[in-house]
Order: structure tokens, then C-alpha cells, then sequence
């Protein structure tokens, strides 16, 4: 499913009333009654008392539209609107009318208290306040009146996207409404994906409000939701050579987790051959936490890491493999961070840079930029900002553009680690992801995801759809682990333990397993 900015949405609008002749108070009207259909489906009505918070503009004739429905069910609905109804014009007015004519109860200049009190005796809270289009603090009887929402106890559903999040960031403006049920029009905001905005959601739905496929389909949307394509089937007269023969030059004196990890992952996850490039030193103390792979030990410098004189023999190792990880605790020595440069420069296969190896690249990113194989990026926000040259908030004030550029300006994939990862291609897509919980947020999980993106490959996933695999099987494997001991409790290893069921869960039940993860929204 595609996810839209504000303004993207602003011109699905306009194509619908201008392209297909669907009037804005239809638009409008089947806004509403969506999101009416979902508080029928998750709430009960009859009797049920609700407030509806009205804003100005679009949002708010969204909301006059649910308490006009709610009523004719047989509801105890009171509108409150926050705005000058003089401001109305067009559909919003038209709706307004309605429920006038309706005898629906309107409140106009109501005061903070007057709302205390309606908010103290009702069930649900309908907030279509502010909308999508947002994009300054939040201050006033509107802050006021979102504190009041969110202490008062009653259900909260919101219109298009709570009110005070940021709908193509998921920045909080200040304040924002705690939503119970979120109902979006036409196609999920970025805001509604993208943390922290995400955590207001709730329950989030979307509607297409009557729009033609061909719009909320268009290619110049560049924004979706991460579906892992199906895996190819495991062959049953396979050797270990069939499912990937992947490489891993990782580890340092007192980094012994990460290549372990990272090496071990692979096959945890289905892939066949992994082998360890590690130096000399540190092998001994690897090897018990990871028997199956195969070792290659490596010249090391007088600190226990990786050292120059190892550059030729592992080029030679890669030349022989299908695909390279490169940077899981190889540690910031000067000398393996040069020789991580060398390698990547003439390693001559699709690679994986993630942990020391990011910072050894953003020291001269021509190193990447002058690769013929594909390149993978897999920073988290710190890595990017140092890959991009700015600051964290930076890449966190609007992370899909940060994500974009780096692909771009690099030639690479870039999986940018957090919450709802985000999966960035060249040529400027980029992928959501919804697996995972919050206990992924755990040292030597990012070790997981690079060898779980070497299985994909491994298992005939091409590039792209590898990386997007993995990243997804990653956070499936994390939500069984949470699932199984808590968020809190979750370790790189209970991550890794819970790769085989994963894939297994996507293997033998697609469909349900996609609908889930990915549902972080459902389609009404």
C-alpha cells in the first residue's frame, strides 16, 4: 500500500473533483461515513455518548459528518466546534447545514471548562480538530483541550491523523491526541507510520473514500508499506551451496557477539554456507558462540583487530562467495578502518556495510559511489547523520527525505534502523516496515538483520527484495521473541533463536502473516 503526503493527498483530492467529477461533499461524506462504519465496528453506539471536537476546514466537516451518522444510529452526540463556523465554506459548510438542520446539539465558543465537563460525562471522543495540515507548535484552547481528551478516560477516535502530529513527519507539534482508533482518508499518511506520531495512532485504518485504484496506485507516490515478496521454495535436492554462500568479515579483540551473530544469523535464518573472517586472535573466542560457520582467521594488528596485511586474503575469500558483510564490531583502529575502505573498494560482489564499517566508509564515501556491485547500507540514525554529514535530529526531523538522499547520493540501498525502519532505493522509493517491537531496540540486533538479509539472497531473492525480506523477517523474528518473553526481556540472541519460525511463518501462512505485520493498516 502507498503512503502519501499531505500535499500528495491535496492532489489526490483535486484529481478525484477535477479528473473523475466526484464533488467535494462526496468526498467529504464518504469520508465520514468510514470512519462511522469503523466506530460501528469497534464500539457500540446505541446510547453511547459521544463528543465530537471540530476544527476548521476539511478535518472538521469530516467530523460533522460522523456525528450526523452517529446520530441517525441512535447516539447521544454533541459537537463542539473550536473554530469560527463563519470560516466554513464549501463541503464543510454544506455539512454543517446538515447537522443543524439535523437538531444535533452545536457548542460555538466553548471554553475549556464547558469541554471538562462534556469530555467528564461521555464514552467516546471523536477528535477532528486539526488534521493532516499542521505544521507549527500547537497552542491555545487546542492544546488545552488535547490535554483534556487525553486525561479524560473516554475512547478517542481520530480523523485522518490525531490531532497534532505531523502528517508527513510524525513529528508532535507540541502536543498531541492519544488515539484509541485512527480512521485515514484515502491513503496512510507518512505521519501515521512514522514515529513518534505512530505511537498516537492506535488502531489505524484507512478508506479510500471512493477513489479510483489508478490514483492511490500512482507511481509518483514513492512512499509504501514493506511487503516481503514470497520466498522461493527450498529445493529439495539442495546442498548447502544452493541456499547462499555468504561472507562475514566482522569481529575484534572484545567484539567476539557481533560476528557471531551476524555470521550465525545467516543460516538461523535458512541460509546455507556462512564463513567468518575474523582476526587470528579472536577466532578462539567466536568459535563456541557460533560452531556452524566456517572460519577463516585473518593478519591482525597489535590491538586484536583486523589488520592490513589481511586485505588481499579476504578480497581473495570474497571473489568466491555470493554476497559480503562487512563491519559488525571490527572496532574504529585506524588501521582496520583503512583496510575496511580497501576491501569495499574492490570487493567484486553485492556487499553489506552496517556498525564500524559505515563509519570507515563515511570517512570517503567515493568508496561506495565507485562500487560496480550493488551496496547496502544499514545505519541507524547516528550512522546516517555521520554518513550524511548533518546532525541525528536532521535525519530525524524527516527521515524519508534522509533516506532518500543517502540512497541517492550513494548508489546504494539504505536500511535506516528504528522503529518502523525505513528501506530506501536510488531511484528514490522507499519501504516502511511494520514488523518489529521496541525490544529490537537491544545491542547485536542489527548484527541479526545483516544475516538475515544474506539469507534472503541467498535463498534467490533478488537484491531488493532480499534486503526488504530480511528486514521484515528480522522484525517478525523480534515479535515472536516479545511475544514469547516480554519487550523488555528481548536479546540479539532471542531475536536469532526465533529466525527459523519466521520464516517458517512466512513460508507456510503468507497471506495472514503480511496482512498482520503490514497491518498496521486496515483497508475499510
Amino acid at each position: 500500500m502507498k503512503v502519501s503526503t499531505v500535499q500528495q493527498m491535496h492532489d489526490l483530492d483535486r484529481a478525484a473533483m477535477e479528473r473523475y467529477g466526484i464533488p467535494g461533499e462526496v468526498l467529504m461524506e464518504n469520508a465520514g461515513e468510514a470512519a462511522y462504519f469503523v466506530i460501528l465496528s469497534e464500539l457500540e453506539v446505541r446510547d453511547t455518548g459521544f463528543v465530537i471536537l471540530c476544527g476548521g476546514g476539511h478535518n472538521g466537516g469530516d467530523g460533522l459528518v460522523v456525528a450526523r451518522k452517529l446520530s441517525s444510529s441512535g447516539a447521544d452526540v454533541e459537537v463542539f466546534l473550536l473554530s469560527d463556523p463563519d470560516g466554513f465554506d464549501g463541503a464543510p459548510r454544506l455539512h454543517l447545514e446538515m447537522v443543524r438542520k439535523a437538531g444535533i446539539p452545536i457548542r460555538i465558543g466553548a471554553g475549556l471548562d464547558e469541554i471538562e465537563v462534556a469530555l467528564a460525562a461521555c464514552d467516546v471522543v471523536v477528535d477532528a480538530m486539526l488534521g493532516t495540515g499542521i505544521s507549527r507548535e500547537v497552542g491555545g484552547l487546542y492544546r488545552d483541550v488535547i490535554a483534556a481528551v487525553n486525561d479524560c478516560g473516554a475512547e478517542v477516535v481520530s480523523l485522518d491523523i490525531p490531532s497534532g502530529v505531523d502528517g508527513d513527519t510524525g513529528k508532535i507539534w507540541g502536543a498531541a491526541v492519544e488515539a484509541d482508533i485512527t480512521v485515514t482518508f484515502g491513503l496512510p499518511k507518512r505521519g501515521n507510520l512514522l514515529y513518534p506520531g505512530a505511537a498516537h495512532n492506535g488502531l489505524l485504518y484507512v478508506s479510500h473514500i471512493s477513489f479510483p485504484p489508478r490514483l492511490c496506485e500512482n507511481d509518483g507516490i514513492q512512499v509504501e508499506i514493506n511487503v516481503p515478496a514470497e520466498l522461493p521454495p527450498r529445493r529439495r535436492d539442495g546442498h548447502k551451496g544452493s541456499f547462499g554462500d555468504a561472507l562475514f568479515v566482522a569481529g575484534a579483540a572484545s567484539y567476539f557477539g557481533a560476528p557471531a551473530f551476524s555470521a550465525l544469523s545467516m543460516l538461523k535464518a535458512g541460509g546455507g554456507y556462512s564463513r567468518l573472517a575474523a582476526p587470528r586472535s579472536a577466532v578462539p573466542h567466536i568459535a563456541p558462540l557460533a560452531a556452524e560457520v566456517v572460519y577463516a582467521p585473518q593478519a591482525e594488528t597489535a590491538e586484536g583487530t583486523l589488520g592490513r596485511a589481511a586485505s588481499d586474503a579476504v578480497a581473495e575469500l570474497a571473489a568466491h562467495v555470493d554476497f559480503v558483510v562487512i563491519g559488525p564490531g571490527l572496532s574504529l583502529h585506524e588501521e582496520t578502518q583503512d583496510v575496511v575502505r580497501q576491501l569495499v573498494a574492490k570487493i567484486p560482489r553485492p556487499l553489506l556495510v552496517d556498525g564500524d564499517g559505515l563509519t570507515a566508509v563515511a570517512a570517503d564515501l567515493k568508496v561506495i559511489r565507485r562500487r560496480a556491485e550493488p551496496t547496502v547500507l544499514t545505519p541507524h540514525p547516528g550512522e546516517a547523520a555521520r554518513l550524511a554529514g548533518c546532525t541525528i535530529d536532521e535525519i530525524s526531523a524527516d527521515p524519508v527525505a534522509s533516506v532518500q538522499r543517502l540512497a541517492a547520493d550513494n548508489g546504494a540501498m539504505v536500511v535506516l534502523k528504528g522503529a518502523h525502519s525505513l528501506i530506501g532505493m536510488p531511484d528514490g522509493r522507499v519501504f516502511i516496515n511494520t514488523s518489529g517491537n521496541a525490544g529490537l531496540a537491544t545491542a547485536g540486533s542489527g548484527d541479526v538483520l545483516t544475516g538475515a538479509i544474506a539469507a534472503m539472497y541467498g535463498l534467490g531473492l533478488e537484491l531488493e527484495e532480499a534486503v526488504k525480506a530480511g528486514v521484515f523477517v528480522h522484525g517478525l523474528a523480534g515479535d515472536f521473541a516479545a511475544d514469547e518473553i516480554g519487550e523488555d526481556g528481548v536479546t540479539a540472541r532471542d531475536v536469532l533463536e526465533h529466525l527459523p519460525e519466521a520464516v517458517a511463518a512466512l513460508r507456510e501462512d503468507y497471506e495472514a502473516v503480511t496482512e498482520d505485520c503490514c497491518g498496521a493498516v486496515a483497508v475499510v
